[in-house]
């Protein structure tokens, strides 16, 4: 490949990159707005609550209350689908046992070892610059701090995971 050829290529991964974050940045600003207008009905459920209290009267307030809180119940669930579609954009998914964020074409958990269902997978591009760990069993490359492969699901070595116990070639630790 040519040094113009390189320079093109990361022009457009440079150029993909900035497109990416501004959508997320969009996504995210989307995500604050809604937030702000659950804090105010927050206030608005409260004051109507109180209000109905100082009357002397509680049930006075149950219809006001309840549209508030379907609204709330809507900007939650417009918050999830949002940050779920951030998750795509970053080709990422959540592991459902321990939380992790992996990348989308993760078979297994890194942390927890974990099997992602099969209808999960979808490409990921491949990551330029970062420092991966090689699965001994399949390959795979992996994170540098995962402890199991994303791929087969086979324990990385305590190195891999343990960048504090470095071990030697022969197996026993460095001092």
């Amino acid at each position: 490949m040519s040094i113009f050829e390189r320079m093109k290529q990361g022009a457009t991964e440079a150029a993909r990159k900035v497109e990416q974050t501004v959508e997320i940045s969009k996504l995210k600003s989307q995500i604050s707005t809604r937030e702000k207008e659950i804090d105010r009905l927050y206030a608005r459920t409260g004051k109507a609550v109180y209000d109905a209290y100082s009357r002397g009267d509680l049930s006075r307030s149950e219809t006001e209350v309840m549209d508030y809180c379907e609204q709330l119940s809507d900007l939650h669930e417009d918050i999830k689908l949002i940050q779920e579609k951030i998750t795509n954009i970053k080709l990422e998914k959540s592991c459902s046992a321990c939380g992790k964020i992996v990348p989308v074409n993760a078979r297994f958990c890194p942390d927890c070892g974990k099997k992602f269902p099969e209808d999960d997978e979808k490409p990921q591009e491949s990551t330029v610059g970062e420092i991966r760990v090689l699965c001994a069993v399949c390959g795979t490359e992996n994170d540098i701090g995962a402890r199991y492969c994303v791929e087969c699901g086979n324990e990385l070595s305590p190195a891999a995971g343990d960048r504090s116990k470095p071990n030697d070639p022969a197996g026993d630790s460095i001092v």
